[in-house]
Formats: structure tokens, C-alpha cells, sequence
């Protein structure tokens, strides 16, 4: 026995039960649990615990059996679950139901829906802030023109498969000591469609589709971050005859910046004063997303000083508004001074007292913190 759990606990039914409903619950089950389909550790051993569950309880002798003796009553009689691979869910409800998730056995399968398509684009930072419209090159996957997709030479049509006899799958039975199990498979000779082209389009070679280079103009928002993808949906490959078509998805790349860092929607820039522009204050010119902008410095700026520009960062994707512009302030020393300069410096110093270099009560490390908030 390869449970020893209450079946009517795995099905979660009462004992009272009746077959539509225990069969109902199974079905659910089923879907939920399927290796196929789950993606829990544990999913497939409970799914053999569901199915030997339903072995007993949808079988009335041995339902019988069970509500009088328990899963000792059922060793007494030799019951063992029954093993095989289930396979799809589809073949497991076949063996069941005689049908599966798509409807009554022997129906043929849908068409295939066309392969995704997958392309790349390279925009600069500032592309990305006003947006943009790319062309994009692509080879794509096209319904045939001439054969309208069917895959048969014009003048002549797909016939009925001989082998599965256009039900697109084949079943094979085997007996077992509960009955016969029937498992289902697409046909391999028409490939699930239910038909054959026995005269091919000489254009497509009967495949229905043709390959085609083609450009897509592809409007990228703004706010865009590095790394994310637009979906173009139905600019995929095309699919079988009464199929749609894959989509399309376009990985947008952002070329970095050097004058700035994004930071979410935020974006962060350093500018560099003299000593003595930060000493005695300044109007400088810096870079911005939107531009250059003039703005004035303060006498006295320290480095690592932290300016906001309100609303001048990146656009909010999908959405309202825009992050802010941190400058980070930074004081260039001077590297190579003439006899002359440093005599002024030295005099500069030697007039100096602790007033000249107070300090405010934020320090260097907390301003720079705050540039990255």
C-alpha cells in the first residue's frame, strides 16, 4: 500500500460522498497536483496518493471494503495501486474519464499558437528620460501568401490523416488487473493537426509560413530602466493555420551616462568648484537631463555639500511625475601653484583663525549620505 492516510482525507470528501462528487474532487485534484503542472517538492508524491485514493474510492467493491476493514481489508484482498506513468493530464483522465482537459477523446488538439520573437535596442540615458521611437529590425515567421497557410499547393487542400484518422492523436490500450488504461499521444505523422499536406506549397514547402525580415517601430516610454523588456503583442512568429501569432519583446538597453548615476527615479551628478569659487561663491554652469542650467553657489560651499533640483530627475514609468537631481558638491585643490601663489596662500593662512573654519553641525559623511536618500 503506498498510502496508509485516510483516502477520504487525501480527497478531501466526507464519507458519505457520493461518485459525482468524489470524482468531481479528484479532477481537481489532479489539475492542482500534476507534476506538469505543480511546481511543490512534495507534488508528485502527493499526486500518487490522490490517484490511489481515487482507485479505491471510485470503485465500489473496493469502496466497500475499505469503509468496513480499512486499508487492512484491501491488503487482505490484494490490492496494490496501480503502477504506470500517467504522463500528461490528459492521458491520466483518459484512462479515467475517457476524455481530458481539452474535451471528448479523440477530438483533435487546437491549433498552435507562434513562437515568441525577441529582439534588443540601445538608447542613451537621455533617450530613456523623454522617450523614444526605435526602428527595430526583426525576422519573423509569416502566414504563406500563396498557400494562405494551409501548406497545400493552390488548387489542391490537406486531407484527412490515414493514420489517426483526423482525430490528430493516437491511443493505445493495455490491460491491466483494474481494467484497461488508455494512453493518449499526439499522432506522429500529421503532428496533432489531423491532417496532411500531400501536395506541398512550393513557396513555404508546405510548412504555411515563410520567413520575412522586418523592421517595427517601437516606441519606448519614458523612464525607462536598463533591462526592461516592451511586449508588441502578435508581432511574434505566426502560428499553425487558426493560430496566433507569438508576440514580440524588445529588451531595451540604456547606454550609461557619464555626467550622472541613476538612482530609482533620481539622478545624482558632481560638480566641481575651485577653492576659491566655493570660498567666495559662484555662478556655474551644469549639466542637467533637460539641459544646461546656470545656478548660483553660495560664498563658503563645503564639499560634499548636497544641491537638489526638485523635479528634474527621471520620468516615473507608467506613471506621474519625476524623481529630483542631487549635485554633490565637490572643492578642487589646486595641484601645482607658483613662488607667487603660495606666498598668497601662506599669508591667507597665517590670517586665518578657528571663526575662518567653523563647521556646520552637519558633517562630511552625513551630507554625503543624504545625496544617496
Amino acid at each position: 500500500m503506498a498510502s496508509d492516510r485516510d483516502y477520504y482525507e487525501l480527497l478531501g470528501v466526507p464519507r458519505g460522498a457520493t461518485d459525482a462528487e468524489v470524482k468531481k474532487r479528484f479532477r481537481s485534484l489532479a489539475r492542482e497536483l500534476h507534476p506538469d503542472v505543480s511546481e511543490d517538492p512534495d507534488a508528485e508524491e502527493r499526486f500518487k496518493e490522490v490517484v490511489e485514493a481515487y482507485e479505491v474510492l471510485s470503485n465500489p467493491e473496493r469502496r466497500e471494503l475499505y469503509d468496513r476493514f480499512g486499508h487492512a481489508g484491501l491488503r487482505s484482498q490484494g490490492f496494490t495501486p496501480t503502477s504506470f506513468d500517467f504522463g500528461t493530464l490528459g492521458d491520466l483522465f483518459s484512462a479515467f474519464f475517457g476524455d481530458d482537459l481539452f474535451g471528448v477523446g479523440g477530438r483533435p488538439r487546437g491549433a498552435a499558437r507562434g513562437a515568441d520573437v525577441a529582439a534588443e535596442v540601445v538608447i542613451d540615458l537621455v533617450d530613456s528620460a523623454r522617450g523614444v521611437e526605435r526602428e527595430v529590425p526583426i525576422r519573423v515567421a509569416v502566414t504563406c501568401d500563396v498557400c494562405r497557410g494551409s501548406g497545400a499547393e493552390p488548387g489542391t487542400e490537406p486531407v484527412r490523416c490515414p493514420t489517426c484518422g483526423g482525430a490528430g492523436r493516437l491511443q493505445q490500450v493495455s490491460n491491466t488487473v483494474f481494467g484497461q488504461f488508455v494512453r493518449t499521444q499526439a499522432c506522429g505523422r500529421c503532428g496533432g493537426t489531423g491532417s496532411v499536406v500531400e501536395h506541398p506549397c512550393t513557396t513555404c514547402g508546405g510548412d504555411g509560413r515563410v520567413v520575412e525580415e522586418r523592421t517595427l517601430s517601437v516606441e519606448i516610454p519614458p523612464g525607462i530602466h536598463d533591462g526592461q523588456r516592451i511586449r508588441l503583442g502578435g508581432e511574434g512568429h505566426a502560428g499553425e493555420p487558426g493560430g496566433v501569432a507569438g508576440d514580440l519583446y524588445v529588451l531595451v538597453r540604456v547606454r550609461p551616462d557619464p555626467r550622472f548615476v541613476r538612482e530609482g527615479h533620481d539622478l545624482i551628478s558632481q560638480v566641481d568648484l575651485t577653492i576659491t569659487q566655493a570660498a567666495l561663491g559662484a555662478k556655474v554652469t551644469v549639466p542637467t537631463i533637460d539641459g544646461d542650467v546656470e545656478l548660483e553657489f553660495e560664498p563658503g560651499t563645503q564639499p560634499g555639500d548636497v544641491r537638489v533640483i526638485k523635479g528634474a530627475g527621471m520620468p516615473v514609468l507608467q506613471g506621474r511625475g519625476r524623481g529630483d537631481h542631487r549635485l554633490l558638491l565637490n572643492v578642487v585643490v589646486p595641484r601645482r601653484l607658483t613662488e607667487e601663489q603660495r606666498r598668497l596662500l601662506g599669508e591667507f593662512d597665517r590670517s586665518t583663525d578657528e571663526e575662518t573654519y567653523r563647521r556646520d553641525d552637519e558633517g562630511f559623511f552625513d551630507k554625503l549620505k543624504s545625496a544617496f536618500r
